[in-house]
C-alpha cells in the first residue's frame, strides 16, 4: 500500500520537473521530498528517478505510477469536494445531456429521486451523441453528460473533464430466433457476413464501433436500417428482418422471437458521467446515477 504524502510528492515533482519546486508546492523541505521519494522507491521496488544533469527526471516506471498518483489525488480531492457538498443545499438547474439509451435506462428515477429530496432543483435533459453533446458541455450549456465510450472505439475526450464511469456493461447480438446460431452460446460476427443488420446512423459511435468490430472480424456490415433507438432495431430484429448489436441495458429480456448472444470477440460499452464543474447538483446527479447502476 502507498502512502498518499508519498504519491503526492512524486506527483508533484512529475509536474513541477525538480525536487525543489515540488518542495516549494508542498511547503516541505528538498530533503524531506527526497525521503518521501527513497521510501516510495523501496515500497515499489522500482527506481522512480535518475539523475538529469543537476537535476533529476523520472524514470519509465516513475512515469507509470505518477499517473496513477495524478488519478488518485484528484479522485481523492473530489470525494472530499462530494462530503463538504452534503450540507449544500441542492438547488436551481442541472441541465444534462446523454446518449439515448442511458437516459432512458437511469435518468427517469434518477431525477424523480432527486426532485423528492430536493424540490427547489430544476432538471432538464435532452439526448444526443457525445460528438454533439461534448461542445455544449464545455460552453456551458449543459452541466452533466453521460456520454458512451465502447472498448473497440473509445471515445476521445478533451482535457480538463471529470469523468466517472457508472455503468460498465456487456454488448451483445441481437439475432431472430429462427437465426440459424441462435441456439448457439455465442455467435462470431464472422459468421453474419451478408446478414443484415440494424444499427444507429452512420457517423454515431454505435455504428462505427460496430463497423470496427465487423471490419475485425473481415467483414463489412450491411446496414440495411439505419435507426436511432435501440428499441426500433430490436424491432426489426424481432420480425426477422435484420440482426443487431445492443447494449445490455437495451436488450429487453423476454422479447418474443429475439435471442441475445455475446459476440465473438467480446465487446463492452461503458457509460461515463462527465462535468467540469462540480456543483451540488451536479455531485448528487452522479451519486444517485451510481447508486442506481450499482442496483441494476
Amino acid at each position: 500500500m502507498f502512502r498518499i504524502d508519498r504519491l503526492r510528492a512524486l506527483a508533484a515533482v512529475a509536474t513541477c520537473g525538480s525536487i525543489a519546486r515540488a518542495a516549494e508546492t508542498l511547503h516541505l523541505t528538498a530533503s524531506g521530498v527526497s525521503q518521501q521519494l527513497a521510501k516510495l522507491d523501496r515500497e515499489t521496488g522500482h527506481r522512480l528517478l535518475e539523475p538529469d544533469g543537476r537535476g533529476v527526471r523520472l524514470t519509465h516506471a516513475g512515469r507509470v505510477l505518477a499517473n496513477h498518483a495524478h488519478r488518485i489525488l484528484a479522485d481523492l480531492a473530489e470525494a472530499e469536494a462530494d462530503l463538504a457538498g452534503l450540507d449544500q443545499e441542492v438547488l436551481g438547474p442541472l441541465r444534462i445531456g446523454g446518449v439515448g439509451s442511458a437516459v432512458r435506462a437511469l435518468l427517469p428515477d434518477v431525477l424523480a429521486t432527486l426532485l423528492a429530496e430536493h424540490p427547489h432543483l430544476e432538471p432538464s435533459v435532452a439526448d444526443g451523441e457525445a460528438v454533439d453533446l461534448m461542445p455544449r458541455l464545455l460552453d456551458g450549456h449543459f452541466d452533466l453528460l453521460l456520454i458512451e465510450s465502447w472498448d473497440n472505439l473509445p471515445t476521445p475526450l478533451p482535457e480538463g473533464l471529470r469523468l466517472r464511469t457508472v455503468v460498465a456493461e456487456d454488448v451483445l447480438v441481437a439475432v431472430p430466433e429462427n437465426h440459424p446460431s441462435a441456439g448457439a452460446d455465442a455467435i462470431a460476427l464472422a459468421e453474419l457476413a451478408g446478414t443484415p443488420w440494424a444499427s444507429c446512423p452512420p457517423g454515431t459511435a454505435p455504428y462505427d464501433a460496430l463497423v470496427q468490430a465487423a471490419r475485425a472480424a473481415g467483414t463489412e456490415p450491411k446496414v440495411r436500417y439505419a435507426l436511432a433507438e435501440h428499441f426500433t432495431q430490436l424491432s426489426m430484429v424481432q420480425k426477422g428482418l435484420a440482426v443487431a448489436l445492443l447494449p445490455e441495458m437495451s436488450c429487453r429480456r423476454g422479447t418474443p422471437g429475439v435471442r441475445f448472444l455475446p459476440s465473438r470477440p467480446a465487446l463492452r460499452r461503458e457509460i461515463k458521467a462527465a462535468w467540469l464543474v462540480g456543483t451540488p447538483a451536479v455531485r448528487a446527479c452522479v451519486t444517485e446515477i451510481e447508486t442506481r447502476a450499482t442496483a441494476r
